[in-house]
This record gives structure tokens, C-alpha cells and sequence, in this order.
């Protein structure tokens, strides 16, 4: 990677960093329903019309928070319900720096954050015991999760290696020195 990339690459996830910081010591009471919901491709929406605002959309997601299965939008003042269909946040785009067990990996969302999986920011991967077919999420932070789009996951695939855990034989990739399953073979 070139050092003018590695430089925005950084500076991104301080950027995305400061701006995911949240207050959590905010405890007001629930004033009701926003009447907004985030569907499942990230796009936002109030009264059923989508949000045209990027930067409308960047401040509603700083007041996003996860309590137990339910989101909020939460000020110091007040806190309003918003429904969400699969996560608030859907991924834009993976870079990978290195490979094996010193490869990082990084995930750019839909709002042009960018966290790096590892220990605060770790991945996993939903099966759908059904129709097995995988769903991968990152935490962004506070209880909030961005959904991979398949080819972001794909792509993932192709930097995967084959590993064993709990003695499964398993596909993974490796991120700050930790190794993330991404299924049974």
C-alpha cells in the first residue's frame, strides 16, 4: 500500500473514531416514536421518505444507540424509538493490509466510517438455520453492527485460510492478530 493511502487510511479511522464517540451517560426519558426507520441496504427514512441528507443522516447516527434488541435516537433531553430491519450500518468497501496473522482488515460503512475488526471491533458471522446461508456483521461500537454486503464478504472470503477451532475444520481471516471465523467447511 502506498504511504499517501495508509495515511487516509488512518486518518479516516480517527476521524470515524472521534465522531462514533458516544455519551452514554445519557438517560432521558423515551418521548416516543421518530416515525424513522433504517432499512436493511442503510438508507434512512422518515414518514416513509427517504433522508436525501448525508450529513442529516451523520448526525442521526450519532445519537444511535442499541438497547437490548431495540434502537433509539437519544439527546441529553430525549429519546425517540427508530426501527431498524437488519443493522444500522451496511458496509462500503474492505481494504486489507498484509496477510496471514499479521493481515488487517479495514470496513468503510455507508456512512464513510471506518473501523478496523479487532478486539473492539470484532466480526462474525449469523447463520440462517434454515437456508444456511451466512450473514456477516463488525460492531462499530456501543452495541452496533454493520452488515457486510455480500461482495465485501466475498471478498473476505478470498483473503480467508483454512484453520482448525474447536476441532471443526473452519474458514476464517485474520485481523490485528485475531482470527475470525467465517464458516464450517
Amino acid at each position: 500500500m502506498q504511504y499517501a493511502e495508509h495515511t487516509d487510511l488512518l486518518q479516516r479511522l480517527a476521524a470515524s473514531a472521534e465522531r462514533l464517540a458516544y455519551n452514554v451517560d445519557w438517560h432521558p426519558p423515551l418521548c416516543g416514536d421518530s416515525e424513522m426507520h433504517i432499512s436493511r441496504d442503510g438508507r434512512w427514512f422518515h414518514q416513509g421518505r427517504v433522508i436525501e441528507k448525508a450529513a442529516l443522516v451523520q448526525l442521526f447516527s450519532r445519537l444511535l444507540r442499541r438497547e437490548g434488541e431495540q434502537y433509539f435516537l437519544v439527546t441529553p433531553v430525549e429519546k425517540f424509538s427508530i426501527r431498524v430491519d437488519v443493522a444500522p450500518f451496511v458496509s462500503h468497501g474492505i481494504t486489507v493490509q498484509g496477510e496471514g496473522v499479521e493481515q488487517n482488515i479495514y470496513i468503510t460503512t455507508n456512512l464513510a466510517d471506518t473501523v478496523l475488526i479487532g478486539p473492539q471491533h470484532p466480526l462474525w458471522v449469523d447463520v440462517d438455520p434454515q437456508t444456511q446461508e451466512p450473514t456477516p456483521y463488525t460492531s462499530i461500537g456501543d452495541n452496533l453492527a454493520v452488515l457486510l454486503q455480500r461482495s465485501d464478504f466475498y471478498q473476505l472470503v478470498e483473503h480467508a485460510q483454512e484453520q482448525t477451532l474447536d476441532g471443526k475444520q473452519v474458514m476464517g481471516v485474520w485481523s490485528q492478530g485475531e482470527f475470525y471465523c467465517l464458516g464450517e467447511l
